[in-house]
């Protein structure tokens, strides 16, 4: 069995800072994805042709946005890295000056844009221009302009650029959620250095989060895009996702591919949160970023069984920020709800949470509705910006994976070393999980050898565990079909804490 332990692995809790101060990072099953921007190769790209819906044209379509998309071009001096001198070089430094390799190299990449205003606002990705020492951009009847960076937001991979030009042509801006899996959509952009090209194709699904994992992602990266089988190449990055209407309702951003060339699906950022940073950059020259400071995961069907939710749906609290305050503890928000709905709207997942706080402004006072083991609880949370507090992780959306052994969640206990107590600081509570049975329980739910069980948060009320008896003294009058709500930290500081709802009896 310890063979298998040693398989059991958690992805570090990559912070992803966002709306609500959330987000995940697993390092199982992902999705391999690849920025859609240029650089200075090319390759032919698969070609698809879907015949377009009755009753309207697409060719109607692409005449009418083709002049609102721009490419952009940049360039970036790298300077190569000092060479260490062996002995041989000493006094040879003048030789190795006017010789050696120099001179900055110049790299080029390339990607995609939109207009927004006539004045010359263009939005691209973040990535497109990030570190680009020159940006320039070209319009679709050739002129070609010098740009200036005006903001960039790497949690949103959304950039904003202005040109010096008078009457351009602009897209108009829709609403993605309004729209449906399954309705038709055109990406258009510079795939593959191939100016204006135009494809077309389905939403194929929406509020794509935790299935995605971004090269280069940050710690607070926001992850909510529309996903597309409209054929989507590097050099798109940057451009439009089209509707029928010829509104824009996503920025194009990444590919899902084993290559980095386009294989069947593509990724666009949901155009109500690029407008909400396109206006901050454009009228601050950075984001402003409300945050709940609270720290959720993806609830499963204990979570919900729990808390009598008739679908596996919504986000759990694991923890706030900071740990002793925030906003969402000061509503009166607790570790273990579910947040189920916010500003009104409902909440399934964590990318939905950070779509709708997200769309919200700093110092908002926003209704929260959370599920507190069965009871519907509503608070009031005073949202503050991401730089006043410090950004909190969300624990991973695909829960660990343990290989598990008795007792009636099928676990072992035992105490905490005195070392391991000392180093985690954990104020004399605490019993550590030292083996999970592989048909409890708490299979998939604690990982042996690393979980620390700090509270029992349900049957009410929430008790901390200080030693074994203590939650050998809770668990004993449960029968099966009951539920218990235990806080676990994990050793793993990247991991951190976490509520675990398990049905006893499976």
């Amino acid at each position: 069995m310890a063979s298998r332990f040693s398989r059991f692995r958690f992805a570090a809790a990559a912070a992803v800072s966002f709306s609500a101060g959330v987000l995940f990072a697993s390092g199982m099953d992902w999705t391999k994805i690849s920025w859609a921007q240029g650089g200075t190769t090319s390759r032919s790209a698969s070609v698809r042709g879907p015949m377009a819906p009755e009753g309207s044209s697409f060719a109607d379509i692409a005449e009418r946005v083709t002049p609102g998309v721009v490419a952009v071009n940049t360039t970036r001096m790298a300077r190569p890295r000092p060479q260490a001198r062996n002995r041989n070089q000493q006094g040879m430094e003048d030789f190795l000056e006017q010789f050696g390799p120099q001179q900055p190299r110049q790299q080029r990449g390339e990607g995609s844009g939109f207009i927004v205003t006539q004045d010359g606002y263009i939005v691209t990705n973040n990535h497109v221009v990030a570190d680009a020492d020159q940006v320039s951009i070209t319009l679709s009847d050739g002129r070609t302009f010098k740009a200036k960076v005006i903001g960039t937001d790497s949690t949103t991979d959304v950039a904003v650029v202005k040109i010096d030009a008078k009457g351009l042509p602009t897209l108009a801006i829709g609403n993605d959620e309004t729209t449906r899996i399954g309705d038709w959509v055109l990406a258009v952009g510079n795939p593959l250095g191939l100016d204006f090209t135009v494809t077309a194709g389905i939403i194929s699904a929406k509020g794509r989060g935790s299935e995605i994992q971004l090269p280069n992602a940050g710690n607070f990266t926001i992850s909510d895009f529309i996903q597309t089988d409209a054929a989507i190449n590097p050099g798109n990055s940057g451009g439009p996702l089209i509707n029928l209407r010829g509104e824009v309702i996503g920025l194009n951003s990444a590919i899902a591919s084993q290559t980095g060339f386009y294989s069947g699906y593509g990724f666009a950022i949901p155009i109500t949160l690029v407008k909400a940073v396109t206006d901050d950059l454009i009228k601050e020259g950075r984001v402003r970023l409300p945050v709940m400071g609270v720290s959720v995961g993806r609830i499963d069907p204990e979570d919900a069984g729990i808390n009598g939710l008739a679908r596996v749906a919504g986000v759990k609290v694991a923890g706030f920020n900071p740990a002793d305050g925030g906003p969402a503890k000061a509503a009166g928000i607790e570790v273990g709800d579910i947040i189920v709905t916010v500003d009104g709207k409902p909440v399934d997942r964590v990318s939905s949470l950070q779509r709708v706080v997200r769309s919200r402004r700093v110092g908002d006072l926003v209704p929260v509705e959370v599920m507190r083991f069965g009871t519907k609880k509503s608070f009031k949370v005073k949202l503050v910006e991401a730089d006043a507090i410090s950004r909190v992780a969300a624990l991973p959306e695909a829960g660990p994976k343990v290989v598990p052994a008795a007792g009636k969640l099928g676990i072992t206990v035992e105490a905490i070393p005195a070392d391991v107590a000392e180093r985690m600081k954990l104020g004399g509570r605490g019993v550590r999980v030292s083996d999970v049975a592989e048909d409890g329980p708490a299979r998939d739910k604690l990982a042996p050898g690393s979980d620390i069980v700090l509270e029992v948060l349900y049957p009410t009320p929430r008790r901390a565990v200080k030693t074994v008896n203590d939650l050998q003294g809770v668990l004993s009058g449960l029968k099966d079909g009951d539920y218990v709500s235990l806080l676990v930290q994990n050793m793993d500081p990247r991991v951190g804490q976490r509520v675990v709802n398990i049905r006893v009896g499976g």
